[in-house]
């Protein structure tokens, strides 16, 4: 079974102190012993984010589109398969060894051709029914010889599996030649001992393969004259009993399964192969990998295993903004510094969220009551995500404990805080820089719940000249993300950093403008004097409205 991951992740469309918060987190549970975590993402990173992973010479998180348990996470370490040309009797070998009811037939490619199931494979050769059934071998020379260790004295076509009849002589021989009138000897497999005349009846009839048993002798004549009627003959160690038990089970297993077999896909989800097994008659299936070979077998014993995949969420804690699949996985922690969401969780999980103004400040406190130094890349992420989120201190949100963790990190760092944090928001303000008016708004947009849902972005300028320029494309962008996204409302916050102000372009219904409650300044455009915190200062106040 793959061993735990964990990911330190935030929220989609992950905005600076998303990416330095998971990032730092991930290097302060490591330094605590905390095994086989690392950050990732749940979106692409914006240009901000993408100038601070620059300064810093830090590759990127790896992006996670989604974390559903997928097939492969629950398989165990080692798959036992079977060739399709082994003998039924080494199946059942392999079937008792490793304590398994499942076996893939492949091909010495490892590609699949079919399931043998034992409790099937059970009723087929141990129930009985009508002798003729019993008496049926499908089986070759060679598959019989390798079932019984045997030694070969003459074979014919020993790779030509045939529809065979397994007869035990165990008679006088004037019995056993009166047994055989009327029987087709070319179908016959014949079991016996070292009784002469029988040996001498079977080659003269030109059965198809003739079995000593014991090891015993087999004169030379009978061997001679078995060659000229073409007849396989072939001496065990085993008693007559065994070797007739043996025999029926060299059947190539190849033969014993349908090319109609369920299958799956190693990346294929749990929930969907759940579906599969609780409603149907299937009591497991052969897992696949990219290239088509066996790479596991599921049951619905693997269902009740856990995901390897464990999280711990920074700068959200609501599950509509989480990766997707968060809510299939264990989730170990939140780090953040929003408000409380419609959150629940299984067991009891470490939750820490601080009124600060960054998820970055909260997890600088950490390293702080853990007694943790960072190091200099490591305080200049978390003074980049503290920056960033508190608009280099002046929003709103700033707490004289942001101030102080600043001033720690820009020391620890060795970054200025106003140069720093101007370089931060420069890199960030070129609008014209993001692929399209919708990569725009989407590079850091949230959506919220109040009875009406809407979803607002949040870009931050050093003047508002460029999105003049460009408001009727990101208008076009706008009403199409309402759409898609069945959004009541649907807007982007312009905040302007030297100005210390906002304008609020939103697309909502025709009350919006007598409820937003701020100066209407164009069709659509508001302007919110002071306002530089869209958690703080804009969504409080339109869940009210909005509400109401």
């Amino acid at each position: 079974m793959p061993q735990s991951r964990i990911y330190v992740i935030g929220h989609k469309n992950p905005d600076t102190d998303s990416i330095c918060s998971a990032m730092a987190y991930a290097r302060l549970r490591s330094h605590q012993g905390l095994e086989g975590i690392e950050a990732a993402r749940a979106g692409n990173i914006n240009r901000q984010t993408e100038f601070v992973l620059e300064e810093l010479a830090l590759p990127t998180p790896p992006l996670l589109a989604d974390v559903y348990p997928r097939v492969r996470d629950v398989l165990g370490e080692h798959v036992v398969t079977v060739r399709d040309n082994t003998p039924l009797s080494r199946a059942l070998e392999l079937f008792h060894l490793h304590n398994v009811r499942m076996l893939p037939v492949v091909d010495q490619e490892k590609r699949p051709k079919g399931i043998l199931f034992l409790k099937r494979v059970s009723e087929r050769f141990l129930v009985p029914r009508q002798e003729k059934e019993i008496r049926r071998v499908q089986a070759s020379a060679s598959s019989i010889m390798k079932c019984l260790k045997a030694t070969s004295h003459n074979l014919v076509d020993e790779e030509r599996v045939e529809d065979l009849n397994l007869y035990v002589a165990a008679m006088d021989s004037s019995t056993f030649r009166t047994r055989m009138e009327g029987l087709d000897a070319r179908k016959m497999v014949l079991v016996t001992g070292d009784r002469l005349k029988i040996l001498q009846e079977a080659v003269e009839i030109g059965v198809r393969i003739l079995v000593v048993t014991g090891n015993l002798p087999i004169p030379a004549e009978i061997i001679e004259r078995g060659r000229e009627k073409d007849v396989t003959i072939i001496s065990t160690p085993f008693d007559t009993a065994t070797t007739s038990w043996l025999t029926r089970l060299s059947t190539p297993v190849d033969f014993l399964v349908s090319a109609d077999f369920p299958a799956v896909a190693e990346m294929d989800r749990i929930e969907d192969l759940r579906l599969r097994l609780m409603h149907s008659n299937e009591p497991g299936v052969v897992v696949l990998d990219g290239d088509g070979r066996v790479c596991g077998v599921a049951t619905k014993t693997n269902l009740l295993r856990p995901s390897p995949v464990k999280l711990i969420l920074v700068d959200h804690n609501e599950l509509s903004q989480a990766v997707n699949g968060a809510e299939k996985v264990e989730i170990l922690e939140v780090v953040d510094h929003h408000r409380l969401g419609n959150f629940h969780t299984d067991h009891p999980i470490r939750f820490i969220n601080q009124p600060l103004g960054s998820t970055c400040s909260v997890v600088a406190a950490l390293y702080r009551e853990a007694g943790v130094t960072p190091d200099r890349v490591t305080a200049g992420l978390m003074l980049a995500g503290l920056l960033s989120d508190t608009v280099i201190l002046k929003s709103p949100t700033t707490s004289d404990a942001d101030r102080d963790l600043a001033d720690w990190l820009s020391d620890l760092s060795g970054f200025d805080i106003e140069e720093f944090g101007r370089r931060i928001f420069a890199a960030g303000s070129n609008l014209a820089a993001y692929s399209s008016p919708r990569q725009l708004v989407l590079a850091d947009f949230k959506e919220y719940d109040s009875g009406q849902k809407f979803g607002i972005g949040q870009v931050e300028v050093v003047n508002f000249e460029e999105f003049h320029q460009m408001r009727s494309s990101i208008v076009e962008a706008l009403h199409q993300i309402k759409k898609e996204r069945t959004l009541d409302l649907a807007g982007l916050l312009v905040t302007d950093i030297v100005q210390e102000t906002s304008l609020l372009l939103a697309l909502g219904g025709k009350e919006l403008p007598y409820l937003i409650g701020y100066p209407r300044v164009g069709d659509d455009l508001y302007e919110l004097k002071g306002v530089l915190s869209r958690k703080k200062q804009l969504v409080p106040h339109l869940l009210k409205v909005l509400k109401a």
